[in-house]
């Protein structure tokens, strides 16, 4: 079976507000995720933080979101060729971008980022991982998207 890429993938975007101070976040999450989530090795929920110092409204500078984007980029071509990780959502905005993967490994996982991070500078990510065989994230992230259609 032919894993859709990422760089193809159906993706929809929605407004959120942070919890902690009501800023506004931009949650982007993707639609096409059943071939991993109907895969029980895909279980460990991966978050790569980038905390940036963002304008008024808590966004990114033009600079340090073209480079996020130049990332992203990297990112996806990394997991595209090698699907050990999809990525699921994004959320941006209150001083920080976050990217959700799923993963079958922790280990692969460094390694791929690493390789997709080379080329570079070192940037300022801080990465967590949690076990989440019932993609709980996802679901309460994808909730953002019915409430944003009802509008």
């Amino acid at each position: 079976m032919k894993i859709k890429a990422s760089t193809s993938a159906d993706w929809w975007t929605a407004p959120a507000e942070s919890p902690d101070n009501g800023s506004l976040i931009m949650v982007t999450g993707r639609r096409d995720v059943g071939y991993f989530r109907n895969n029980p090795r895909y279980s460990i929920r991966i978050e790569v933080t980038w905390p940036y110092h963002g304008d008024s409204s808590g966004m990114p500078s033009v600079a340090d979101s073209s480079l996020m984007e130049q990332v992203q980029e990297s990112l996806n071509a990394i997991f595209d060729k090698d699907p050990i990780a999809v990525l699921t959502g994004i959320y941006t905005g209150d001083g920080q971008r976050n990217w959700i993967f799923y993963t079958l490994s922790t280990h692969i996982f460094q390694k791929k980022i690493n390789e997709a991070l080379e080329e570079y500078p070192l940037l300022p990510l801080e990465i967590s991982s949690y076990n989440d065989p019932g993609w709980e994230e996802y679901d309460e992230m994808s909730e953002l998207e019915v409430t944003s259609s009802e509008d």
